[in-house]
């Protein structure tokens, strides 16, 4: 099984009903913090679940970063490992992250199963979850609370800082998965709902 397999059958048969919700936005390769670390498919709605996917092909050398990257932004998380890789994955990820175990059917069709269901993130960072948004999107927000003052021209970290010390960690997590779902012109190729 390929990554390219393994994500095509996620699409199909696990995140099928999300791809028919009017308020889901599914996306491959959502870039966080920055652009150092990108989810395989992330699904915004009420919350902000990604889905990492590790392939039998692929090794988990850059999983324990990843993962450091994904807890201080996302709300849940999915791992999608081979079977060749459970049992070490399961060693990596957070208590609090779901497993689901990828195998071939008799006829070669990928299916999924549940190891772990996943839980909600204990620990999210809110500068981490506010820098999901583009300069000229903080620039709005923060001129609509009314304090883009002082700061139009300002490094796009300094703009995400400001915004996290000026939100509430529940608002400021809201306002962001409504910009995403707002958002038309992602420079990625996604799948929008």
């Amino acid at each position: 099984m390929r990554d390219a397999d393994l994500r095509a059958a996620l699409h199909q048969k696990v995140l099928r009903d999300h791809h028919g919700q009017a308020d889901t936005l599914v996306l491959d390769e959502l870039g966080l913090w920055y652009g150092t670390a990108r989810v395989d498919i992330a699904v915004v709605n009420g919350r902000l679940h990604g889905y990492e996917i590790k392939s039998d092909r692929d090794t988990l050398e850059r999983l324990p970063a990843q993962a450091q990257v994904y807890n201080n932004v996302l709300d849940r998380v999915t791992l999608v490992v081979g079977e060749t890789h459970l049992e070490k994955a399961i060693k990596i990820v957070p208590p609090w992250w779901g497993v689901k175990v990828a195998f071939a059917g008799p006829r070669k069709a990928i299916h999924f199963r549940e190891e772990r269901a996943p839980g909600t993130n204990p620990a999210i960072d809110p500068v981490a979850v506010a820098a999901l948004l583009w300069c000229d999107e903080l620039i709005e927000l923060l001129a609509s609370l009314g304090a883009a003052r002082g700061l139009r021209g300002k490094s796009r970290d300094r703009l995400t800082r400001a915004l996290a010390d000026l939100l509430p960690q529940d608002e400021l997590r809201a306002v962001v998965r409504m910009r995403l779902k707002e958002r038309s012109n992602w420079r990625v190729a996604s799948a929008r709902t």
